[in-house]
Parts: structure tokens; sequence; C-alpha cells
């Protein structure tokens, strides 16, 4: 269960962090809209899992990649913005938020796109949390 130290300082750094990264998308790739879906922060604070969603879905694994690559100057960033509510900035881990596809594979298989899953519940992906 968050506590609500985690809790206030996963929106200053999900609020920051689609800052940054809206920003950098606009400078250097244009049609592409990134949004950071969630944060979840240890309880020490050291830790910090940044789930992101991308549009078009094509390029995500390319942004992923790219936002990786420089976690570093995101961190860096990021620092700056929050130097005045955060001590020590967390490690950010970045992830897919896969979410939207998995209810849309849902929601097909409800609607007689696909198999349906209530009558084959084996067809569904297993989620894995992270």
């Amino acid at each position: 269960m968050e506590k609500n130290r985690q809790k206030k300082i996963a929106g200053v750094l999900q609020k920051d962090l689609a800052e940054i990264l809206q920003h950098a998308a606009q400078d250097s790739m244009k049609g592409v809209i990134i949004s950071v879906t969630n944060v979840k922060v240890t309880t020490d604070l050291s830790l910090a899992k940044v789930y992101i969603s991308v549009f078009p879905q094509l390029k995500r694994a390319i942004i992923l990649e790219g936002i990786i690559a420089n976690a570093g100057s995101i961190k860096h960033e990021l620092a700056k913005r929050t130097r005045d509510q955060l001590r020590r900035m967390p490690e950010l881990n970045f992830y897919i938020d896969d979410t939207l596809d998995y209810i849309e594979g849902i929601d097909n298989a409800i609607q007689g796109k696909l198999d349906n899953p209530i009558t084959d519940p084996d067809i569904l992906d297993k989620r894995h949390k992270r």
C-alpha cells in the first residue's frame, strides 16, 4: 500500500516527466504524443517506475529505447525542476503501459472480432506485474 508521501512524490514526478517528455517530442518528433500514465515510487523513495504511453503505437519501441538511452539527462532535468521538493532524485525505470492494448483485446473479443475470452480464458495474454 502506498503511503501519502509516495503518492505525492509520484504525482510531482508524473507531472514534471510528462512536460519534459512532451517537450522533447515536440522538438524532435512531429506527430508523436508521449504520456506518462503512472509513476510508482518505492517506500524508500530510491526507485520510480515510470509507465508511458506512446501514440502512434508503431513508434513506441523506438521511443522507449530513446528514453532509456537518455535517462540520465531526463533525470538531471527532473532534478532541476524538483530541487525544492525532493532532496534525492529516485532512479528512473521506464516501461511501456500496455493497459490500452489489453483492454482493446478484451473489447475486440467481446464484440466477436476475436475468440471470446469468456468461453476460453486461455486465449488472453497473461499480464506480468512489474
